[in-house]
């Protein structure tokens, strides 16, 4: 089968498209032809050498992708042809993937490859960004960072979906635009005051900010109001500066962290929680936007891309 590789680390150039093994199945794992491949950052940071990797060379990344199965063990619940698609397993930057049957989730017919590939990762970190982290209530207030991207897009919707008003902070008019037009009631520009926007936005700031900058995570503290919560989840922007403790005491604030895996425990985490976003999607209230889809052989150009940031929404791979 072919598979976009790397053998050593570095930029987009060290990206292999090249003939590769077909996947040997463990117990308990099904046989994926993949037909949309989901990227990441964490693909770059793997190709970066920034993200632990085990194995040897060559090395497939990708952890996310929508196909059909090829081959399933006698008395799984799966079977040849059907739909599936995945979040959190290995090796997807391929044609096939040996995936473990827990981890698989059913695709309705009616959602199309490209839309799992591109909402899974992100959509389910979107949600449990608004119901674990902070469990969003109508009539909120709330700041999206990165409104334009991946995440903030679908943050962005969910949260004005549960009833929250978003105020979406992006890095350019552009962009701006996009989370305006996925629901934000308004944007403010990094280069700009956004603490300010935040205040006047709320008077006394908003109730929750999701942070994934990670650098501006003081002033996410003080766009929120006395006794509000920022969570981060992310440092798009670099590590974040250390915060004092006692600031938290003296303003009754919360600083939560927020990670995917550790909600996505089981099957029916994964499934139950997929089955819900497919159902936004469907009565409308989730749209899925995508940057761009580029051939799997053509796998460093949409890394090119992605590093670029001036992509919004995801960047597919197509085998």
């Amino acid at each position: 089968m072919k598979a976009l590789t790397f053998s050593s680390f570095g930029g987009p150039e060290v990206l292999e498209y090249r003939e590769v093994a077909d996947p040997v199945l463990q117990p308990g794992e099904v046989l994926v032809r993949t037909h949309a491949i989901g990227l990441n950052f964490a693909d770059v940071y793997r190709r970066q050498g920034r993200y632990h990797l085990s194995g040897t060379p060559p090395y497939i990344a990708g952890y996310e992708a929508a196909g059909t199965v090829e081959f399933a063990p006698a008395g799984s619940p799966f079977r040849v042809g059907d739909r599936v698609a995945f979040a959190d397993s290995p090796f997807a930057n391929a044609e096939r993937v040996a995936v473990p049957e827990e981890r698989l989730i059913p695709l309705p017919d009616d959602v199309p490859f490209d839309t799992a590939a591109a909402l899974l990762l992100q959509g389910l970190t979107a949600q449990f960004l608004t119901r674990d982290s902070h469990p969003v209530q109508a009539g909120e207030a709330v700041l999206v960072h990165a409104a334009a991207g991946g995440v903030g897009l679908l943050l962005v919707q969910l949260a004005r979906d549960l009833g929250a008003r978003v105020l979406g902070v992006t890095s350019s008019e552009a962009k701006a635009a996009l989370a305006l037009e996925a629901g934000a009631a308004q944007v403010a520009l990094y280069d700009h005051d956004w603490v300010g926007a935040a205040r006047a936005f709320a008077p006394g700031g908003v109730d929750a900010a999701f942070d994934s900058v990670g650098s501006t995570l003081p002033r996410s503290l003080d766009a929120v109001r006395i006794g509000g919560r920022v969570v981060f989840y992310g440092m798009a922007g670099g590590d974040p500066p250390l915060v004092d403790p006692r600031v938290l005491m003296d303003t009754s604030k919360t600083l939560t962290g927020g990670d995917l895996w550790n909600v996505l425990r089981s099957a029916p985490d994964r499934r139950t929680r997929a089955a819900e976003l497919f159902e936004r999607v469907r009565r409308g209230a989730l749209h899925v936007r995508i940057a761009g889809r580029f051939p799997l052989a053509d796998g460093a150009q949409a890394h090119r891309l992605l590093e670029s940031r001036a992509s919004s929404g995801k960047v597919l791979l197509v085998p």
